[in-house]
C-alpha cells in the first residue's frame, strides 16, 4: 500500500480555534509527537524528533478551549504534510465568519498534496472548503442530519466511523481518530513505529466497530459505478463464501469483463483486494482482542488457519502471532 503522500513528513499541524476540545487536540499532539521521537531514534537521531508537531491557530494567537483553558500555539497557519482538524464547541457559521482564512488554507494545502484529517465537527471544515464534494465522509452521529443538510454534495456514510478519499480522512470520534493516527503513522513512519505508539497509548481501548477499512478510499475515486457498488458489497460480505463469477453476474457482467473493469478502476485484482480487506480486518482483531488465531481466521473468511497464517505473512512479513506480540509486548 503506497504512502498517502509522496512528501517526506516534516510537519504535522493541528488546528486550534476558540472552543476546541483540548483533550482531542492534545491526543493528536501526543500521538504524533511520540511517533516523531520513536522515528527519530530509528533514524539515528537519538531523542530528537524526526518531524515537527505544531499547534496552529488562524492568527497565531492563543485560543480559549471549550473548557476555558487558554492554549498557547506554535504559530499561524502554515504548510504541513498532515493537517489535523479537531472537534470544537460552537456555531459553525459564526466560526466560518470569524476564521475565513481556514478554508483557503485547506484548499491550498490539499492541492499541494497534504493529508487532511477531520474528527467529528472538524470534518465540517473540509466539507465547507469543497474538498469532500462527491466523496465519502463520516462524522459523529449527532451531526449527521446537520451535515447532510448543509453539504448535500458530500456522500455522508452514516454507518462508518472512518472514511478516506483523495488524502482526505474523516473520523467520527476520539477512538476512531486514534485508529486513523496509527494508520498515518504507519504510512509515513513505518509499521514498527506505528505498532510501538499503539502499544504505548491504546491501553484498554474499547471499540464498537472493527478497524481495518482505512486505506481503500483512494481506490474508490473512479467513475465505474458498478465496480464501486461491488467494492461496497465486498466491505460488507468479505467474510462470506462466494464466487466472483456470481458477483459479476449479479451486477450484469461476465467474469472476464468484471476482472478487467475491477483492475482498471481500482488498480487491484479482485482476489488481492479481497485478501487485503480480510488481512486489514484481521490486523485490527489481533491488536484489539484476545481472540485465537483460528477464531480470527474464521471471522475474516478463512476456514484453514494455516492458509490464513501464510497469507497474513505474505501481506505483512509477520506471522499473526508475531504481529500480535509487537502490539502487546510491554518491554520496550
Amino acid at each position: 500500500m503506497p504512502s498517502p503522500s509522496t512528501k517526506p513528513l516534516q510537519r504535522v499541524c493541528i488546528l486550534a480555534i476558540e472552543g476546541v476540545f483540548a483533550s482531542t487536540l492534545m491526543q493528536a499532539k501526543d500521538f504524533f509527537h511520540m511517533a516523531a521521537l520513536r522515528h527519530g531514534r530509528q533514524q539515528g537521531l537519538g531523542l530528537t524528533s524526526s518531524f515537527d508537531t505544531r499547534l496552529v491557530s488562524p492568527d497565531g494567537k492563543p485560543v480559549r478551549s471549550f473548557s476555558e483553558v487558554v492554549l498557547p500555539v506554535d504559530g499561524a497557519l502554515e504548510d504541513a504534510e498532515i493537517i489535523i482538524l479537531p472537534p470544537y464547541w460552537g456555531d459553525f457559521q459564526q466560526l466560518c465568519r470569524r476564521y475565513p482564512q481556514i478554508l483557503d488554507w485547506l484548499r491550498t494545502q490539499h492541492a499541494n498534496g497534504s493529508v487532511i484529517c477531520g474528527e467529528a465537527m472538524g470534518v465540517f471544515w473540509m466539507a465547507q472548503a469543497g474538498l469532500l464534494d462527491g466523496k465519502e465522509a463520516a462524522t459523529y452521529w449527532r451531526f449527521h442530519r446537520e451535515f447532510a443538510e448543509r453539504f448535500p454534495k458530500v456522500l455522508l456514510n452514516q454507518e462508518k466511523h472512518l472514511s478516506d478519499a483523495d488524502n482526505l480522512y474523516c473520523a467520527s470520534g476520539s477512538t476512531s481518530s486514534r485508529d486513523l493516527y496509527i494508520h498515518l503513522i504507519e504510512q509515513f513512519c513505518g509499521a514498527s513505529v506505528a505498532q510501538a505508539v499503539a502499544r504505548d497509548i491504546f491501553y484498554e481501548v474499547r471499540r464498537t466497530y472493527t478497524p481495518g477499512r482505512i486505506g481503500f478510499g483512494g481506490q474508490k475515486l473512479h467513475q465505474d459505478l458498478a465496480i464501486l457498488q461491488i467494492q461496497e458489497w465486498l466491505e460488507e460480505h468479505f467474510a462470506d463464501k462466494f464466487r466472483f463469477e456470481d458477483v459479476a453476474r449479479d451486477h450484469g457482467m461476465s467474469i472476464r469483463n468484471f476482472m478487467r473493469r475491477f483492475q482498471t478502476a481500482t488498480g487491484d485484482k479482485p482476489l488481492h483486494y479481497l485478501q487485503r480487506l480480510r488481512i486489514e480486518t484481521a490486523k485490527g482483531l489481533l491488536s484489539t482482542t484476545r481472540k485465537s488465531i483460528k477464531t480470527i481466521s474464521y471471522e475474516v473468511g478463512y476456514d484453514d488457519a494455516s492458509f490464513f497464517a501464510r497469507l497474513f505473512r505474505q501481506h505483512t512479513d509477520l506471522s499473526p502471532n508475531q504481529y500480535r506480540r509487537q502490539f502487546q509486548h510491554k518491554g520496550e
